[in-house]
Order: C-alpha cells, then structure tokens, then sequence
C-alpha cells in the first residue's frame, strides 16, 4: 500500500467513525482496522490524537442484566499504539501527550469480585465489577505490554516499563516497572 493510499484509507475510515463518539477532537484519527469499538458514544477523543490499528475501545453501558455509565475519555496529541485495549464500565481519563508502546491493557473493570461464588462461574458469565476509576496524568509514556488495573492514578510527567501491571497509584516524576509495578526512580 503506498503512503498515499494509506492516508486515504485512515482519513475515510476516521470519517466513517468519527460520528459515533461522544466527541471527535480536530485532527484526531483511527487507523483502519479496529478489532473492537463498543460504546462509542461514551468515549471522547481529543484533537491531534493517533489512535492505532488493532485498538479495542469498549465502553460497556451493560453486561447481561447490569447497567452502567461509562466514560472513557482520551486527552489531546496522545499516541495509541497498535493492538491496545482499553475497556471502562466506570471511568478512565487520559491526560495530554499519552504515549503508548504496543498492545497495552487499560481497563477500570474485571469478569466477577475475587470471590468463591464468582469463581465458580465460566469467565464470560461472571458480572463487570469495578474497583474504581483509572485516570492517567499528563506526558505519560506505557511500555509495551504495560497493563492498567481498575482504580489506579497515575501522575503527570510518568514512565511505565515495558511489561509492567500497575496495580497501585504512581505519582507525578516517577519511573516504575515490574509485576506488580513499583518505582524505581522518582525525579
């Protein structure tokens, strides 16, 4: 495929979703193919920001018999890298200028509560359950394969190490990796 013929297809496939979100910042645009969009119309994407081939974008307003409000909403000049997924039933905010590496896991939710009678169910049958909102500050760059858990803050100006799981909040000037992430530098 040749550079411009690329750039047609990303422009009419923007085109083509851009509309169904809650908010389509200027300049912003997805690259064709997405594997998942669900819920578009709780997600908001600001201006100038690359949202990469592969991306699941899944705002879940219900899962079986539960009901939800979602948001997801993605700052301006972010970079989304290939194959990312990001899934809310409660709230995810994005900063500014969010880097990511590829296929990078941020989600506010779970299948089910660690619990007996949970566990006891088949994965895809057990409830959406959240244990909070996620919010991302801004000038953040994720590793690849970096994973987001529901109810962690991350603070502005933050590096998360390739392969990393954060379980806890980061704050500002900080560099953290590992399973689960721990800092390992703060400025």
């Amino acid at each position: 495929m040749t550079a411009i013929t690329k750039a047609i297809a990303i422009r009419l496939y923007t085109l083509f979703y851009r509309s169904r979100f809650k908010k389509w910042g200027k300049g912003a645009h997805i690259v064709p193919r997405a594997l998942k969009l669900y819920g578009l119309e709780y997600i908001s994407v600001g201006e100038k920001t690359h949202i990469d081939k592969g991306i699941q974008l899944t705002a879940w307003k219900s899962y079986g018999n539960t009901s939800f409000y979602p948001n997801i909403k993605i700052g301006n000049y972010c970079t989304i890298r290939p194959n990312t997924h990001i899934s809310a039933i409660n709230s995810i905010i994005i900063g500014d200028h969010l880097l990511t590496g590829t296929n990078v896991f941020i989600t506010d939710n779970s299948h089910g509560k660690s619990t007996r009678e949970s566990l006891s169910l088949p994965p895809n049958q057990r409830p959406l359950y959240s244990k909070g909102p996620v919010v991302i500050g801004n000038n953040v760059w994720l590793g690849n394969n970096v994973c987001i858990m529901p109810g962690v803050t991350i603070g502005d100006n933050v590096v998360i190490g390739a392969n990393s799981v954060v379980t806890h909040n980061i704050p500002s000037y900080s560099i953290a990796a590992g399973v689960p992430a721990k800092i390992i530098k703060q400025l």
